[in-house]
């Protein structure tokens, strides 16, 4: 096919895969949710202080109760007003605020009155700078690769937002739309970085491949030890939540490890995948057999790594309940038997079980397409 011919062929594919995108999360979207909580006669708004009316910091160094302050109304109905607000000291709510701080304000308003408490400092500007520097180094570094690698982050976390969580809130399984997630955005991923090819149908294969086998080992595990989606740490208010609405709660879990395992599955198989497929193009008299075996060997060199990743991932979000369990000298049998414990185990092994899984997948797919495939190209 000439190049004229494949360029057009991409351009269709392409605008056939946006339009049935849209056309998937405009069926999805959901615009009449359940009312879980009540939201009539309150809203979180931006504002300024603009005085301390009266500070809580005591002698000793201490705060004690709440600030009282002055702000000023950046956003909503009564924006520009100046109003009374207090300010309680705590780690998860509240703020110590200094005159100029931009907050957001928890505002409850009944006829003329109007109660209003600072619920945190205003983040959003602090968030944009940090993902907009990681953006940019992605893209300069990266180069063109780079604004590929970032087209593509950006799709997978529209699919997560617009696909993925309205499919479940309708009542669909966790666990397949998961495996829908993962076979979407790693198509998308794999084109933008290496377009239609035979490593990147192999990439694919062996992505979606490792995924799967991550959470059927994780559903391996939880069989065996007895460990299901409902023996999570916040179950009371998923419970209220599944019974409210169509949620399936109890395969969340198993769906989590899925979406978890998918960007360390992803990076393997593609690895692999283009070192196979340089290899080949080195040397094109090596058989199916001798590029299986040198697939093999690239591969085992990765595993150690991605499975440290992820595994370190998993144990960097269980820091805080590990630092305790310490702390209070528990018993190993009592801590090993813990759920929270056991699903952070769970996670962290099977994610790397699909990781490893995911080097003999793509070697066998690589190296057999590129034994009995010519050329590199598909379209």
């Amino acid at each position: 096919m000439s190049d004229k011919k494949q360029v057009v062929v991409k351009a269709v594919v392409v605008v056939i895969c946006i339009a049935a995108f849209i056309f998937a999360a405009d069926r999805l979207r959901v615009t009449d949710k359940e009312p879980i909580v009540t939201t009539l006669g309150y809203s979180y708004e931006n504002a300024r202080v603009i005085e301390v009316v009266e500070d809580n910091l005591s002698p000793d160094g201490i705060r004690v109760g709440y600030q009282r302050l002055k702000v000023q109304l950046t956003s909503g109905e009564y924006r520009g007003e100046v109003v009374d607000a207090t300010s309680a000291e705590g780690n998860l709510f509240g703020a110590v605020c200094e005159k100029g701080d931009s907050v957001v304000v928890h505002m409850s308003v009944s006829g003329s009155s109007k109660n209003v408490s600072v619920y945190s400092k205003d983040r959003i500007v602090a968030v944009a700078v940090f993902v907009g520097i990681f953006l940019l180094l992605i893209c300069i570094i990266g180069g063109k690769n780079g604004v590929k690698s970032v087209v593509g982050l950006v799709f997978t976390f529209v699919s997560i937002f617009m696909i993925y969580i309205p499919l479940i809130y309708r009542g669909f399984s966790p666990f397949w739309a998961a495996v829908i997630i993962t076979i979407i955005t790693t198509i998308v991923t794999m084109y933008l970085i290496s377009g239609f090819t035979v490593k990147t149908i192999c990439a694919i294969a062996g992505t979606v491949t490792g995924v799967l086998l991550a959470g059927l080992s994780a559903w391996l595990f939880g069989k065996v030890a007895d460990i299901d989606g409902y023996n999570v740490s916040n179950i009371e208010t998923l419970s209220y939540v599944g019974q409210i609405t169509n949620i399936q709660i109890g395969g969340l879990l198993f769906s989590g490890i899925l979406i978890a395992s998918l960007g360390a599955v992803m990076d393997v198989a593609m690895s692999v995948s283009s070192a196979m497929y340089e290899i080949h193009d080195k040397a094109p008299q090596l058989g199916c057999l001798e590029l299986f075996k040198s697939g093999m060997n690239v591969g085992r060199d990765m595993m150690g790594t991605m499975s440290n990743t992820l595994i370190l991932a998993f144990v960097g979000s269980a820091v805080s309940e590990l630092v305790i369990n310490y702390a209070y000298n528990l018993p190993f049998r009592q801590i090993i038997n813990s759920y929270n414990i056991g699903i952070e185990i769970m996670q962290g092994v099977s994610g790397s079980i699909g990781v490893i899984l995911t080097v003999p997948a793509v070697a066998v797919v690589t190296a057999w397409l590129l034994t009995h495939r010519h050329g590199n190209s598909v379209v």
